[in-house]
């Protein structure tokens, strides 16, 4: 249905374009550029003084000649670091990698190119399609800027396909969790450690001791929880006045995740009082938790198309988070798509372009007024 070559020949283009979060301009342009060929234009949202990105959100509503509901199609354009000079190292059995000393950027960039080939193969084949609205976002990598900036009064779709997952082809997440991280400082009272150190309250012997109470890692089915950073002290002879620790929770169930939250705090503060010291507390809630219903339209449609390009579709759980928990707090049901990235967040990262083009099937089929292409 797509050409091998056509779709590597995307993919080596974008990838070799920086386009680390909050500096999209470039990949935006490219975007741009590429889907006018195909006689789609986009529309730069003006979330830019809200994200901080040297671009928009770029939106674009394709009117199709069918009569299914309109569907979301989204990805995002940026790239974790180290993302500058990235370039693509293909394989004869169509796997590509970045050279090693960057990320490859198939995170999201095989979602571009997918998206990019299934609205080609429409435009050129001249084939009936629902109508497509196309979202691709900036700072997805943080928590997810650029979704939270759209305004999603534009939105006239109820169903999306975000394509942002790892993994094997066919996999689609329908449930991920909520992300909260927190910082909480301890405040002691410095003191010299060998003349005086009754005299004062140290903050980091108050952290050590919430922690051993506290638990981590796995917590149960659909709970984890991470101390990642401790900072403290201004020198070994000097009871600590200050220890900072940041961390996240993340669950399925989103109640959970802010229980266990409570409990970090509540363990910090009585740590921190019974030294005769103070603890300040912050958390954030990055993303909420979603799950989309296996009854639903978005995920039957998914299962067909797959089926039909010859991929057998699996429904699964993610403990990543993606713009799809965005669009759900908007009554948007999706599905994150596996779409040919591995390793990601890595110089380890790959994907292959035979994967590639096997998404852009499913794609196909999922946009295709007519089942029989």
């Amino acid at each position: 249905m797509v050409w091998y070559e056509d779709v590597k020949k995307t993919f080596a283009d974008l990838v070799s374009i920086d386009s680390p979060s909050l500096h999209e301009e470039q990949m935006a342009e490219q975007i741009q550029k590429r889907f006018a060929e195909i006689g789609i234009v986009f529309w730069e949202d003006d979330s830019v003084p809200i994200t901080g990105s040297t671009t928009g959100n770029l939106y674009a509503y394709v009117k199709g000649n069918g009569k299914k509901a309109p569907v979301l199609l989204a990805v995002h354009m940026d790239t974790v670091m180290p993302a500058h000079g990235k370039k693509a190292v293909f394989e004869a059995d169509g796997t590509v990698r970045s050279d090693g000393t960057t990320v490859l950027g198939a995170d999201d960039l095989a979602g571009v190119t997918e998206i990019y080939h299934a609205m080609k193969y429409f435009h050129e084949k001249k084939i009936a399609h629902r109508d497509v609205e196309l979202l691709f976002t900036v700072g997805e990598e943080l928590y997810c800027k650029g979704a939270k900036a759209f305004d999603y009064g534009r939105i006239k779709s109820k169903s999306a396909y975000v394509l942002d997952l790892s993994g094997r082809i066919g996999d689609a997440a329908y449930a991920a969790p909520t992300i909260l991280s927190f910082c909480v400082t301890v405040e002691g009272k410095a003191a010299h450690a060998g003349f005086c150190p009754e005299e004062g309250r140290n903050a980091i012997l108050a952290v050590a001791n919430a922690i051993a109470q506290l638990p981590q890692g796995r917590i149960d089915d659909v709970t984890t929880a991470n101390i990642g950073m401790i900072s403290g002290g201004s020198g070994v002879n000097i009871v600590s006045d200050q220890c900072m620790v940041q961390g996240e929770i993340r669950s399925l169930n989103h109640e959970n995740a802010v229980a266990l939250a409570k409990t970090y705090r509540e363990h910090f503060e009585k740590a921190a009082q019974d030294l005769g010291a103070s603890a300040k507390w912050k958390e954030t809630i990055d993303i909420q938790a979603y799950e989309t219903s296996l009854d639903s339209d978005v995920v039957r449609e998914y299962e067909k198309a797959a089926v039909s390009a010859g991929v057998e579709p699996k429904l699964l759980k993610t403990f990543g988070g993606s713009d799809n928990n965005v669009f759900f707090r908007h009554g948007i049901e999706g599905l994150v798509v596996a779409c040919s990235m591995n390793n990601v967040h890595s110089c380890k990262e790959y994907a292959n372009v035979y994967e590639m083009v096997t998404v852009t099937e499913i794609l196909v089929r999922l946009l295709a007024e007519n089942e029989d292409l």
